[in-house]
């Protein structure tokens, strides 16, 4: 497995492989790496195939952070990281810094951001402003330095993934996104990061992100109901939780994004819960 630390490196190492005929698949990543980043990985090779090459990229990016989140104490635990990148049969890690990534910003000498400018205002974005224009850069930048054709992204940060879908479209990247099923623990939380920040009651409690998401797909199975209704019981039963607080939750059109009025069957349904510090997320189709 090889580790590249500059955009340089990886740049080269990738035009090696183009120049054979060989494809790259990416993953990229914030480290502290779980099952879910390993079902990632293992639909990056499927795609690629066995002659293809698969790239993760481990970098917490401080641009989609704004001052008051957690970027100082986000889990890090790059030994544990790499162990797992080798043992999927990763062929590449991108380890790059955040001088590399942002020349001389603490000083103002980086200026250039990419900004989604649609899909990007609600929901995630209602809730964190900065959040996608940092996203957006750090996936425009680290697709030019990977240069893959197949990047694989998780359907737990469905908003996420469209925003870069449109991004990757309008800006004529020339490769193919995909969005894997969210990966869950055995009760249905969806793994995360930032699950080890949960104390055991948090823990306990978490699981009503899943839980409201499966109470919403049996209540649309049979017909459409309004979403102020939906969103009234989905309040409630995060207010029964004592160490949980909603941030917010949507029912919106799959594709577009947009708010449905009623939510019924191929709606989509995203919610943000804090368990103290800790903000979680979860989405699903209904």
């Amino acid at each position: 497995m090889r580790i590249a630390k500059t955009p340089a490196a990886i740049q080269r190492l990738a035009r090696i492989w183009k120049q054979d005929g060989v494809r790259i698949g990416f993953v990229p990543t914030m480290g502290y790496l779980h099952e879910g980043h390993a079902s990632l990985i293992r639909v990056a090779r499927r795609r690629v195939g066995t002659a293809g090459k698969v790239v993760v990229s481990i970098y917490v990016n401080p641009t989609q952070f704004a001052p008051n989140e957690d970027l100082s104490r986000y889990p890090r635990d790059l030994p544990r990281d790499l162990r797992m990148c080798r043992a999927e049969g990763v062929d590449a890690v991108f380890l790059p810094s955040d001088a590399v990534m942002y020349p001389g910003r603490d000083a103002g000498g980086y200026s250039t951001y990419v900004v989604e400018e649609r899909l990007s205002l609600g929901m995630e974005g209602g809730s964190r402003p900065t959040h996608f224009r940092g996203v957006t850069t750090v996936v425009a930048k680290l697709f030019n330095a990977v240069l893959p054709d197949i990047a694989v992204f998780g359907a737990k940060d469905w908003q996420q993934a469209a925003v870069i879908r449109r991004m990757t479209a309008d800006l004529n990247f020339p490769l193919r996104i995909e969005v894997a099923p969210t990966h869950r623990e055995p009760d249905g939380l969806a793994m995360s990061s930032r699950n080890v920040y949960l104390n055991p009651e948090q823990r306990a409690q978490a699981v009503v992100l899943s839980r409201a998401l499966r109470e919403c797909r049996r209540r649309v199975a049979r017909r459409r109901i309004p979403a102020t209704e939906l969103r009234n019981q989905v309040m409630a039963m995060v207010s029964a939780c004592s160490a949980a607080r909603l941030d917010y939750v949507e029912f919106f059109d799959p594709d577009t994004l947009e708010p449905v009025a009623r939510v019924g069957k191929g709606s989509r349904m995203a919610l943000a819960v804090f368990f103290g510090h800790t903000r979680l997320i979860d989405n699903g189709g209904l």
